[in-house]
């Protein structure tokens, strides 16, 4: 089953960095958020990615044809033209990377990588969250409930401390940043069917995946919602980076179940 990753959108909440790159390459822990994503779905065995290219998107074929200098260590003898490689840390994937259009919304990017999946299922995720989700338990959830789509959906913690307080204004309890008022959110982390082409019919260049096609397939009963209950991080704005680095940085980072 091949992996399509939406990688082409401007950014703007994310200036600081997106200026001068596509958000899918800002780094955390000096790789992109891009490679740390491919390389939660490579863990469970899945090493075919389409990528749907938009803004700088150069940027990032540039990154891979010249991956295997990025992954190794390297000596050049300039005087005779020579490259010796020392190491080599080189993943076992197939990448496709294709031009979907600096201007166009996530409907029109799927729809252009049609011919890239076939007449298969495929995975579709967004290029900008990570998450410690079990792609084996998801594609089984998604196979069980026979749909033609599933999402992973996910809580958000609050931005806030909770204070429950007496009347006297004794504190009761105390949770910092508990999870969201129990609300799911689109997560990302798709599993689909070919058949959601057909909601993908006509001029979708301007429509957003979520706010039309996938609204329409829920409308149809044909969506179902797989309940990740773990960690789940976007890469939003600027204060996501810095979080996300803090979390790399730490002992055991979350989304890190490759060895």
């Amino acid at each position: 089953m091949k992996v399509v990753i939406l990688a082409g959108g401007l950014g703007t909440r994310l200036a600081e960095e997106t200026g001068i790159r596509p958000k899918p390459m800002v780094e955390i822990g000096g790789k992109p958020i891009l490679w740390h994503i491919m390389k939660i779905y490579s863990h469970y065995g899945f090493n075919e990615f389409v990528v749907c290219l938009g803004y700088k998107g150069f940027m990032i074929k540039e990154y891979f044809a010249n991956y295997f200098m990025h992954q190794s260590d390297v000596s050049f003898d300039l005087s005779n033209n020579k490259m010796e490689v020392h190491t080599n840390e080189s993943e076992s994937w197939k990448v496709t990377l294709v031009d979907t259009g600096v201007n166009t919304n996530t409907a029109g990017r799927i729809k252009r990588i049609q011919k890239y999946v076939g007449n298969e299922p495929f995975m579709l995720t967004y290029g900008d969250g990570v998450a410690n989700i079990n792609i084996n338990d998801l594609i089984r959830f998604h196979k069980k409930n026979g749909k033609m789509a599933t999402l992973s959906s996910v809580q958000l913690p609050g931005r806030f401390g909770s204070v429950e307080t007496d009347e006297f204004g004794i504190v009761k309890s105390f949770k910092e940043k508990p999870m969201g008022d129990g609300m799911w959110i689109n997560g990302g982390f798709f599993v689909l069917e070919p058949a959601i082409f057909n909601y993908l019919e006509g001029d979708m260049d301007d429509i957003q995946w979520e706010k039309k096609p996938l609204t329409e397939i829920a409308n149809d009963g044909n969506l179902a919602a797989y309940k990740h209950l773990g960690f789940w991080k976007c890469m939003d704005a600027i204060r996501d980076k810095i979080e996300l680095e803090e979390i790399w940085n730490s002992e055991k980072p979350d989304w890190k179940i490759w060895k």
